[in-house]
């Protein structure tokens, strides 16, 4: 078992601002679980666009600037977690010592449904090489035949495309267009749509195209527009402009799953294209009951596998998110914590 040292390497994000507010130190004291939680020793932790919108205060300065609420600083970020449990607090046997695990990104609240709290948000995350989480939200991933860096790329992206495509209902047969189909998000949902038996078309930019097939996709250029009444579903983590010729291209009782808004959060639509078509929206943010226990299920059967763009080293983190916004590279970004030495 590994040892547990004293202190810690971490990235703090000492304010909201840009890749300068985030500071390297290696002197954080490692935290001690409490009841109810498990010490986790991070392996593998994605880069998603939901720390960086975090860190600049997308979310809202003033009240929201998290995913549940005001942000305390400093705060050490990272929502996507693969790790090992190394210790235990009051209360817990599971998952034992030892297991390589994930958790979802949003944590629901058992006693609270409509509340949930966001590991690197609400909490501090997986941008260290040591956080303590509920231990009720650990899945046991020990036997899933991927890297840890793969594991490290699931929690967020895959995490959100299984919301998208379960709450859309997204079934064989159907025609399903996923927006950004070349991102985290994009490719997890390509897997899922194919493996809920649907025809997949993936929207990116031509440099992507061959990564977006790979996946599943028939792979359409950035700028192509689909035609009126063509698709059943829209898996959209885009936004923008585009936003509503995608719902006027829906079939009556079309569905679109919203997750994302790259390119803009302010969008413009026709309502009666939207009523007249009986079209149903989800916003997708916290996943239901069962929704991350299925997606581990795929996880270690081996049915998902993200595509990796790159690994760097954890202390190398502006550097990594600097890559992910360029997106030259389709797939995950992936930081890689530094040993721990006893």
């Amino acid at each position: 078992m590994t040892a547990i040292p004293a202190t810690m390497a971490a990235v703090l994000l000492t304010r909201h601002g840009g890749p300068e507010a985030l500071e390297w130190r290696t002197d954080v004291p490692v935290p001690v679980p409490g009841p109810g939680e498990a010490l986790v020793q991070v392996l593998a932790a994605g880069v998603n666009a939901t720390d960086i919108n975090t860190r600049v205060g997308w979310y809202g300065t003033d009240r929201a600037a998290g995913w549940s609420g005001a942000m305390a600083f400093p705060r050490i970020q990272g929502s996507d977690l693969c790790g090992r449990v190394v210790a235990q607090g009051p209360g817990v046997s599971a998952p034992p010592l030892g297991a390589r695990v994930i958790c979802p990104t949003t944590q629901a609240d058992p006693d609270r449904p409509a509340a949930a709290r966001a590991i690197g948000s609400d909490y501090d995350g997986a941008f260290a090489q040591f956080c303590a989480v509920p231990a009720r939200h650990l899945f046991d991933v020990t036997a899933a035949p991927l890297t840890d860096a793969e594991l490290g790329a699931i929690p967020c992206s895959h995490g959100a495309a299984q919301v998208m495509v379960r709450r859309a209902g997204v079934g064989p047969g159907e025609t399903v267009l996923v927006t950004g189909a070349s991102g985290g998000v994009g490719l997890a949902a390509v897997e899922l749509a194919r493996l809920a038996g649907a025809r997949v078309i993936g929207q990116c930019s031509p440099a992507h195209a061959d990564a977006v097939a790979a996946a599943g996709a028939e792979p359409v250029r950035r700028d192509w527009s689909p035609g009126p009444a063509s698709l059943d579903v829209v898996i959209d983590a885009v936004g923008g402009p585009g936003w509503g010729a995608r719902l006027a291209a829906l079939r009556p009782g079309g569905r679109c799953a919203v997750a994302g808004a790259v390119a803009g959060p302010v969008v413009e639509t026709d309502l009666r294209t939207v009523y007249l078509a009986d079209l149903t929206i989800y916003g997708c943010t916290r996943p239901g009951p069962g929704d991350f226990a299925a997606l581990v299920d795929l996880v270690i059967a081996g049915r998902v596998r993200p595509r990796i763009a790159a690994t760097w080293p954890m202390r190398d983190i502006a550097r990594a998110q600097a890559a992910f916004s360029a997106g030259a590279v389709a797939g995950k970004h992936v930081l890689i914590p530094p040993e721990v030495v006893p």
